[in-house]
């Protein structure tokens, strides 16, 4: 069911993700990274390659992984030449990389679609560097609160287009509180459905 969204839902994706709105919350959600020369980056869930724009920096190596074949074909189309950077196919709850191997690790738009977001924190924290920054853009339910009934009611019926809209990021955090140090945490779209939040690793 999730392949086949990802393979249909290729065409239109960049047209709902990549402009407007989202383009513009993308740009804030990148304005105050810091990149230097030799630093290795991952994405995570790269889907069509959107945010690989913000990313043209001389040598700097950039690992962009999907489990969906046909969205990395898309973000292939979005890489240049100049750009050191290796796309593969796996799944983001498995990573197939050595412990702290990265220096960077962006997650955006995936911890809401993956099945289990716990599992893939865990993923992403196994393999960033220590004091190796863990940069998230995606969809969180409130923390303070209960949800509105209308998004209670949606829920499910959004969840066969493959993403969640009922996840809570400190629920899924709070297992590796103790790996991590937040650095931001803030609203960018929607009234702060859709947030920024910027994590060190401690250890």
């Amino acid at each position: 069911m999730e392949y086949i969204i990802y393979k249909i839902g290729v065409p239109f994706y960049d047209r709902l993700f990549n402009a407007g709105s989202f383009l513009r919350a993308r740009k804030r959600v990148f304005e105050e990274l810091s990149l230097r020369q030799g630093q290795h980056i991952l994405f995570v869930g790269v889907g069509t390659g959107a945010d690989l724009n913000f990313f043209q920096v001389p040598e700097i190596k950039i690992t962009a992984i999907d489990i969906s074949s046909a969205m990395l074909a898309q973000a292939k189309t979005k890489a240049n030449s100049e750009m050191d950077i290796n796309f593969i196919e796996m799944d983001v709850q498995k990573l197939e990389f050595p412990e702290q191997t990265f220096d960077i690790v962006v997650a955006n738009l995936i911890l809401s679609v993956v099945p289990d977001a716990n599992q893939c924190m865990g993923e992403i924290i196994k393999v960033t560097k220590e004091k190796g920054i863990i940069l998230i853009f995606d969809k969180f339910e409130s923390n303070n609160g209960k949800p509105p009934l209308f998004r209670k009611i949606l829920r499910p019926f959004i969840s066969l287009l493959g993403t969640d809209i009922g996840r809570n990021s400190q629920n899924i955090l709070e297992p590796y509180i103790d790996k991590l140090q937040i650095r931001q945490n803030t609203p960018v779209l929607f009234k702060g459905m859709y947030r920024k939040i910027v994590m060190e690793r401690l250890k």
